[in-house]
């Protein structure tokens, strides 16, 4: 269903179906099969088709190619796609600094204000930090650059192209912080726009700088390596490059930017890829343990619920019992395990028929031993709140086939190995039928 939602909104976002779908896909990390592939088709394609109704075939910006893709630009392409990487993984690692220390405020009233003033310092000398960026990026497709200027106290020096390259960089460095602040203070704000706007400006910037200093004997096309450069920054951050080839090649309605696309995105990928393993999206789910990667295995264990694992049908044995008694409880038992329990239920150890099997016959022992003396501590213990992937490292650990489950030092029950190979391949058996 989240998937379905993904690739419907930004389908009606930008007119854009197979993007959507790819991005489902791709960032979601959903395993593709046809069961999950075709509802996620409709819903983007409904997207599409209810936001032409109701808001007309315009979207948020629409660019025609003026120019014509030149082989002899592959070059530049490339360092763009470095270029690309270096400034995703800035991204990324600034807007991680920036809410870690709104985190650390735990006034929201304090975390408003600072957040408010300083968003409203930033945009007050750069204007085009205002929203989300598309009418900066339309002025920069339209070749209508000093446009970025506007209300700004810089206009007086838009006409001087190094006062403007710089006026971009400035750009390039203060988008994500003041994304940063406007989500870390409480406001509203996302990943995506932001991405398309500083790829643009990167794209832009790169484009702009080299025919600064070429002069004459190369040109770029600083409209094509501003869309290109929207491709990089959204390979990079969300480390998606096939959404965002496809994404500019809708956008544009034309797949004549194809190669730069391929090129750029890919190099932009594997550049901050080899710095930071997880995109923007997933680096929160990885480090609490709650990402699903497209490992089947991972996935069927994410899948299944460790309450569908608990055997109850153990009987407890008191931990002031003797000998005596547990025989007693031993006779009347299916189960080789009896976990040890106190009078308010707290779990004090188990008890293993293989570990009592000889002394139980030696009956003058009845009333010398008691259970306390002969039960043991398990190496692991799980709790209600592990995910079965842990569950499965904590057999692997301790080596052992059986593990208590415990709550609040409460006995809940066990939870076997059998157990949870059977829940196993029962999941993989859903899996596989999709």
């Amino acid at each position: 269903m989240v998937g379905c939602g993904v690739a419907g909104a930004l389908a009606a976002i930008f007119k854009a179906p197979i993007t959507g779908v790819i991005f489902a896909f791709e960032v979601l990390l959903l395993d593709l099969t046809t069961a999950a592939i075709i509802p996620i088709l409709m819903s983007a394609v409904t997207g599409a088709i209810i936001s032409s109704l109701l808001l007309g075939k315009q979207i948020e910006f629409y660019f025609t190619l003026k120019d014509t893709f030149n082989f002899i630009a592959i070059p530049f392409y490339i360092l763009l796609g470095i270029f690309s990487g270096f400034i995703s993984l800035y991204f990324v690692k600034t807007n991680a600094f920036v809410e870690k220390i709104f985190s650390d405020i735990f006034n929201p009233y304090k975390k408003l204000i600072i957040g408010g003033i300083l968003l409203g310092a930033l945009i007050y000398f750069f204007p085009p930090l205002f929203g989300e960026g598309y009418t900066a990026m339309k002025s920069i497709l339209s070749g209508k650059t000093n446009d970025l200027f506007a209300n700004s106290v810089f206009y007086n020096f838009s006409d001087n192209q190094w006062i403007f390259l710089l006026f971009l960089i400035i750009l390039l460095v203060m988008k994500v912080i003041a994304m940063a602040i406007t989500t870390g203070s409480g406001g509203i704000g996302g990943v995506f726009a932001p991405s398309l706007f500083m790829g643009g400006v990167t794209g832009f910037a790169f484009a702009k700088a080299i025919n600064i200093f070429s002069s004459s004997w190369v040109k770029l096309s600083e409209s094509n390596f501003t869309l290109v450069g929207m491709a990089g920054l959204i390979a990079g951050v969300m480390q998606a490059p096939l959404t965002a080839i496809f994404l500019i090649a809708e956008i544009t309605g034309s797949y004549g930017l194809f190669i730069p696309l391929i090129i750029t995105a890919s190099i932009s990928y594997i550049t901050i890829h080899y710095f930071e393993k997880y995109s923007i999206y997933a680096k929160k789910l990885a480090q609490h343990g709650d990402l699903v990667h497209q490992d089947k295995d991972k996935v069927v264990l994410t899948h299944m619920d460790i309450g569908r694992v608990i055997e109850k049908n153990l009987t407890p044995v008191d931990a002031d019992a003797s000998l005596g008694d547990l025989v007693k409880v031993i006779a009347k038992s299916k189960r080789n395990i009896f976990p040890v329990i106190d009078n308010q239920f707290h779990f004090m150890g188990v008890i293993m028929l293989d570990d009592v099997r000889e002394v139980m016959f030696q009956k003058e022992k009845y009333n010398e031993l008691f259970i306390k003396d002969l039960m043991i501590q398990p190496s692991e213990q799980v709790t209600l709140s592990d995910s079965m992937e842990t569950v499965m490292e904590k057999f692997k650990t301790s080596g052992l086939w059986n593990l208590p489950v415990i709550e609040d030092s409460r006995y809940v029950g066990f939870v076997s190995r059998a157990n949870v190979f059977n829940e196993y391949r029962k999941k993989l058996m859903e899996f596989t039928e999709e």
